[in-house]
């Protein structure tokens, strides 16, 4: 018997049920146990892999003068993320969630390492889009992880805190990732590609982000700061995981309507990296607009994990309120992006036109933009997240919730780098964009309403 249930107890609830309560361990012991503790580990993974991802794509173009392979890449990756992500939630649950962080973590080195092949010999253009299928495959695996461990974490009052923290934390890969290509491009005003030495760091980083899952606990292992003890994933057959994706449609069907919201979550980044920062501005430029979007996007997800934590209002209120400051940014958003759009196209900025440096008029409004098209995207993650840990506590089930949302979201971001690669025009880019993050909200909308409850009941605990 362990300490932790040595010290447990039995304590009782406001609706007349019993809980489990533990002793939480002290010392380093308790330090290594603590479930921020363990978000923060989760974070820096997040940090090294996708972070730098991150940082990669928003360049414009993974970083190359002519953006079309990295669109066929992403598209790729996205296919394959869409498929393989209705199913992740099955091997997070099968495998525990350490393991398919560790799986899932290994394709982004491979990824990168791609673009530096290119760098090299430019005519490994297929080995860049099939480096891109194969980390679809291993992100479904990781963010599927990342969302079941990160929701069952917190308690119910610091989910909004867990998430905002994780996402700071991940997004600090980003900004590190675009700090080193400022640096290395901040005195080259006409180049419009990266060196092999961003390429290089960004590799050497991701590696050691592949090792941090081996040094995370078991869930099982961690109480909350409330006492309670996050709940174990259940491990039955393959079989009856694939029931599972069923089985949670039909108890909460109501998840079906934050699909299009799902589908929104990718999508506007075709438009922000290629359509805008790749077609405006040199690689000086790009690597200064990546920089400030990340730094933005920790702005955003601790501002509104901060309000969507706020204990003087309801969980109701707090969900409602978060749910019109995400309205009114994405329409400042797109219609100050409006005036910028309207004024250019893909025929009249080839490839291998002069683009905008960060000392040319008009680039301080356009950076700006850019800075709150990054808070708009981290408040809507952070948010998603949020709205999907108001509806359960339960990790199986949660598992399932964000292999839906990675799916959806994956599904829609393959449509628009595909899109992009064949040249749709900018401005339906750009109106499809505003239009599907309206209508994601707009059918939230119901969810919040019925879905959202001051407490999670106890029947939305398990499946």
């Amino acid at each position: 018997m362990s300490e932790t249930e040595k010290g447990s107890h039995i304590a009782g609830t406001d609706e007349g049920s019993s809980v489990q309560i533990y002793e939480r361990p002290r010392g380093l012991k308790g330090l290594y146990y603590n479930p921020m503790t363990q978000v923060v580990m989760l974070g820096v993974v997040c940090f090294m892999c996708p972070g730098l991802f991150n940082a990669l794509n928003g360049l414009g173009g993974g970083g190359q003068l002519d953006s079309t392979t990295s669109a066929n890449a992403n598209s790729a990756l996205y296919a394959t993320f869409a498929a393989g992500a209705f199913f992740a939630g099955s091997i997070n649950n099968k495998l525990g969630p350490r393991l398919t962080l560790l799986l899932g973590s290994a394709g982004y080195p491979l990824y990168i390492g791609s673009f530096l092949a290119i760098n090299i010999h430019p005519h490994v253009g297929a080995f860049v889009i099939t480096s891109g299928a194969i980390l679809g495959l291993c992100a479904g695996l990781l963010w599927t992880a990342q969302g079941s461990l990160m929701l069952s974490y917190p308690t119910e009052g610091q989910k909004g805190l867990f998430i905002g923290v994780f996402w700071a934390i991940f997004n600090l890969g980003a900004v590190v990732g675009a700090s080193v290509s400022l640096g290395q491009n901040f005195h080259s005003k006409v180049r419009c590609s990266v060196g092999n030495g961003t390429y290089i760091g960004f590799l050497v980083l991701t590696l050691i982000g592949v090792t941090i899952p081996i040094f995370m606990a078991e869930p099982s292992k961690i109480v909350r700061f409330d006492g309670t003890r996050v709940t174990t994933p259940r491990h039955p057959s393959w079989k009856s995981e694939i029931l599972g994706l069923w089985v949670t449609l039909r108890t909460d069907p109501y998840v079906l309507l934050l699909f299009p919201m799902f589908l929104a979550s990718n999508w506007f980044y075709t438009w922000q990296f290629n359509e805008y920062n790749s077609a405006l501005f040199n690689i000086r430029a790009r690597s200064l607009n990546n920089l400030v979007y990340w730094l933005a996007q920790i702005v955003g997800s601790l501002s509104i994990g901060f309000l969507l934590d706020q204990k003087r209002f309801t969980r109701r209120f707090r969900a409602f309120a978060g749910w019109s400051v995400l309205m009114i940014m994405v329409f400042v958003v797109h219609i100050w992006a409006y005036f910028y759009q309207k004024h250019y196209t893909r025929e009249s900025l080839p490839p291998d036109a002069i683009k905008m440096d960060i000392f040319d008029h008009g680039y301080g409004g356009r950076i700006m933009l850019y800075i709150f098209c990054g808070l708009l995207d981290a408040m809507w993650q952070t948010a998603v997240y949020w709205l999907m840990g108001a509806m359960s506590n339960d990790p199986s089930k949660l598992a399932y919730f964000t292999g839906f949302y990675k799916s959806i979201q994956s599904a829609g971001a393959a449509g628009t780098w595909r899109a992009d690669a064949i040249n749709t025009p900018y401005m339906n880019m750009f109106i499809s964009t505003w239009a599907l993050l309206a209508a994601g909200l707009i059918f939230a909308l119901p969810v919040i309403h019925i879905r959202v409850k001051d407490h999670t009941d106890p029947t939305d605990e398990v499946l």
